[in-house]
């Protein structure tokens, strides 16, 4: 590509330059950036300057970073960037990363969900300028996932979620339901949040309400996943109970291998129960701060994490039937029951503030 236009500089302000000093000796100035190769050439017959860049570690200096470093540079010289190109593949987080960093810039709430941060981030680095940019295809763990070609029940849509489950097949069942109504309680808070954050009058808590809605879209994810794990967790007792049992060895093979799916069957939804009841937190910080006019969002979140609290107790209880490791099974009840009773009380207090608002509107 240096053969098409010429090169800008010997050295740069971004990646630093060699000079030598008053006695002759080399002298290394360092540039704005560390852990980044880079070139700049003037293409001649495009009639544009471009800059060629290696992040030799984005963890010291992410993408979004080297990006906003140049816009810098470029608009002290009068210029300004048109777009950008990403050759090869970008880890998930990076994009992420860049996506928060740019809702940031705009005093925008950070806590949205995933794909909105890619989009954002695409946009805001201008990576589909030159041509369009598919995360499917840029972003690493999404062409992975491609390849492992592993339906999720949470790609289906609502309708089709919900016609699977009315079906004959036994999965999914109450447990990935319920940890699907803790996910959309943990949505409902997100939610709140995130129309508090943008809600007139309230700019300067805009970080406030931004840091709750991340933590909310955490918990979120963390339930979409428990959505297809609990499904997972049936389908390893039923895989478990087909294993051949004719010789003793098999038998206790198959034995162990059923105590093993079983007890895993207990901790997913025990991890449904613990991310729902996490929820409650956000909940009632909405309710009782967030946009008054959307308490009653606030509201029904409680009461869809408290439901994805009671299914998922259900689930733990009728899983227990099948271990025989009592101290384990104690262990999971006594962490259930302190969940389950706790839970309740903090619907019962979120309802009230919920309540009392509208009653004072």
């Amino acid at each position: 590509m240096r053969e098409r236009g010429r090169v800008l500089r010997e050295g740069n302000p971004i990646t630093g330059k060699i000079v030598k000093d008053e006695k002759g000796n080399q002298v290394n100035v360092p540039g704005s950036l560390k852990s980044v190769k880079a070139i700049g050439w003037f293409i001649e017959e495009y009639g544009i300057a471009q800059i060629s860049m290696n992040l030799t570690n984005i963890g010291i200096t992410p993408v979004h970073i080297a990006f906003d470093e140049v816009c810098r540079k470029a608009e002290a010289r009068g210029v300004r960037v048109t777009g950008s190109e990403l050759v090869g593949l970008i880890p998930l987080k990076a994009m992420v990363e860049a996506g928060k960093y740019f809702l940031g810039k705009q005093q925008r709430s950070r806590g949205v969900d995933e794909a909105e941060l890619i989009k954002i981030a695409i946009k805001s680095m201008g990576l589909d300028e030159l041509k369009p940019f598919n995360p499917e295809d840029k972003i690493i763990e999404y062409v992975l996932a491609k390849e492992q070609k592993t339906p999720k029940l949470v790609d289906l849509t609502a309708k089709g979620f919900v016609n699977l489950t009315a079906s004959e097949a036994p999965a999914p069942g109450g447990g990935s339901v319920a940890a699907y109504l803790g996910a959309l309680g943990a949505a409902l808070a997100t939610m709140v949040a995130n129309l508090s954050s943008h809600k007139r009058g309230w700019d300067e808590r805009w970080e406030e309400f931004s840091a709750w809605a991340e933590k909310g879209q955490k918990i979120k994810d963390e339930l979409l996943f428990l959505v297809d794990e609990d499904t997972r967790a049936f389908n390893q007792i039923m895989e478990a109970f087909g294993l051949p049992k004719k010789t003793d060895a098999e038998k206790t093979a198959r034995a162990e291998a059923i105590q093993d799916a079983s007890k895993y069957a207990m901790e997913i939804p025990l991890r449904v129960m613990r991310a729902s009841y996490a929820s409650f937190e956000l909940i009632e910080a909405m309710a009782a701060n967030g946009n008054p006019n959307s308490v009653s969002d606030a509201g029904v979140g409680a009461l869809c994490a408290r439901s994805a609290v009671m299914g998922a107790f259900l689930n733990v209880k009728i899983n227990a039937s099948g271990v025989s490791d009592t101290a384990f099974v104690d262990q999971i009840l006594l962490e259930a029951n302190e969940i389950k009773r706790n839970a309740l009380k903090h619907e019962e207090h979120i309802l009230e503030i919920v309540n009392n608002i509208i009653e004072g509107m």
